[in-house]
């Protein structure tokens, strides 16, 4: 009923990054596919999915099982597991995928370097063969090379029964909000006609709200742009204060816009602002 990718980043200038993106004609697949822990791997449960392989796997794996150990134990003990289907991705990034002899056709995987792609009720072969091609040639982060693969798997024909809902999850120590987790990105389309393009849009505007570090861009705030912060955060109803020096007011007013817009994370206790705030700054304002 599913099709979907789990991969590894052991180069991300933040650190290890795990992940699973996965698309089906399927209410809220997110819900049930992707699970994934920071230092010990990601798996994909899928085709009448065990839950019980999301926790158990993870725990074999945070153990230090590697991924075809962990894809044979769970399979082993499960008495449905002609139906199932699973793919892992191990802390030191070896895959595995299984497929059932019983899941419904086309069903299948392609194991590759730190990834696994596997899918089923697919068009044909094409779609995993497709995802795995895409992640081995898309550059960037973890996030976009598994929504790459979801998009080539989507295009080239999918799920057979059609498209219903897509999710992304990415995972390193602590890449949750302020830091507070390891879940980088947890990103979900429940029910959607187009679900991984929506995916695509929702991807852009959580990096938007929660820039990695090496993606700020800082413009030291001088007097000509003092001046004009103020009129703009004047215009959205605040008192920034008066001159062309960065003090109190103006940095206050600033930080108070940007916690309303959600830009929190894109702020600097110092005489500068981020690009990106400057620039939805400006759009709102005249």
């Amino acid at each position: 009923m599913t099709f979907s990718i789990v991969a590894w980043d052991p180069t991300a200038p933040s650190g290890p990054n795990w992940g699973v993106a996965v698309a089906s004609k399927f209410l809220a697949a997110g819900a049930v596919v992707p699970w994934a822990r920071a230092g010990a791997g990601a798996l994909a449960t899928q085709a009448y999915a065990n839950l019980d392989y999301g926790p158990e796997g993870l725990g074999r794996l945070a153990g230090g099982e590697d991924a075809a150990d962990v894809v044979a134990a769970l399979t082993d003990a499960d008495e449905g597991r002609a139906e199932r289907q699973l793919g892992i991705v191990d802390a030191s990034g070896k895959a595995a995928s299984y497929s059932g002899e019983a899941c419904l056709e086309w069903a299948g995987g392609v194991v590759g370097e730190g990834f696994c792609c596997q899918g089923n009720i697919l068009t044909g072969p094409d779609v995993v063969e497709s995802m795995a091609e895409a992640f081995r040639a898309t550059e960037g982060d973890l996030a976009d090379r598994l929504l790459a693969a979801l998009r080539a798997g989507d295009l080239a024909g999918g799920d057979r029964r059609g498209r219903q809902s897509a999710a992304l999850l990415v995972v390193r120590d602590g890449g949750g909000y302020l830091g507070s987790s390891d879940v980088a990105v947890d990103l979900r389309v429940d029910d959607h006609s187009d679900p991984v393009a929506e995916l695509d849009r929702i991807l852009e505007v959580h990096g938007v709200l929660f820039p990695r570090p090496e993606e700020l861009d800082w413009i030291e705030v001088d007097e000509a742009l003092a001046v004009e912060l103020r009129r703009r955060l004047e215009a959205t109803g605040r008192d920034p204060g008066s001159g062309s020096e960065y003090d109190d007011g103006l940095r206050s007013a600033l930080s108070e816009w940007m916690g309303i817009e959600n830009l929190e994370l894109r702020w600097s206790e110092e005489a500068r602002i981020d690009r990106t705030v400057l620039d939805m700054l400006r759009r709102s304002t005249h």
